[in-house]
């Protein structure tokens, strides 16, 4: 694989928002309905907060943008710039998980360790900063991956009429 990975940058916002808005439309229309699908732009997408916390990545495969995704330490649990009921606050990592955000793959890319990439630069970062455990808000199409990572469900729940999974993982010890 030739897979390299760097944090995001806010001038990488553009080429973020275009393959956000080709893996919404184009890899969970297997799972949710049209009208499911264009629903999901009302409340997923970039949330620039995580460039500039700098827990924001960047996979790139031969120069391309094959996916991106990352981790905060503030309570926002997904959802982008114009979504609502943003939540700043500071996580506690003694006592909270650390929040899988906004993953999302180029549809060229699937099936080429984009996400696990992801999802492993995203655990040694929030395990370096005191977390014991991860939570994302799963979409339909991302469950299998995050089940294979060690993450397991915890209660399912809708946005928009678009279905989602609370998922957690504790993180491992090295």
């Amino acid at each position: 694989m030739s897979l390299l990975h760097r944090l995001a940058i806010p001038a990488d916002e553009p080429s973020l928002v275009h393959v956000m808005r080709l893996a919404i439309d184009g890899l969970q229309s297997g799972f949710l309905t049209p009208e499911q699908v264009r629903a999901s732009h009302a409340f997923m997408g970039l949330d620039s907060r995580l460039i500039s916390d700098g827990t924001y990545f960047v996979i790139e495969d031969q120069g391309q943008i094959a996916g991106c995704g990352g981790w905060s330490r503030r309570a926002t649990a997904y959802g982008g710039n114009h979504s609502a009921g943003r939540d700043d606050r500071l996580l506690d990592p003694g006592t909270e998980a650390a929040k899988v955000r906004a993953m999302y793959t180029h549809p060229d890319h699937v099936r080429k360790g984009v996400g696990r990439l992801i999802l492993s630069l995203c655990e040694q970062a929030a395990r370096m900063e005191g977390f014991s455990a991860l939570e994302l808000s799963a979409t339909m199409a991302g469950v299998p991956l995050y089940r294979s990572f060690g993450f397991i469900d915890v209660h399912a729940f809708e946005d928009s009429g678009v279905p989602l999974i609370l998922m957690r993982k504790p993180i491992a010890d090295l």
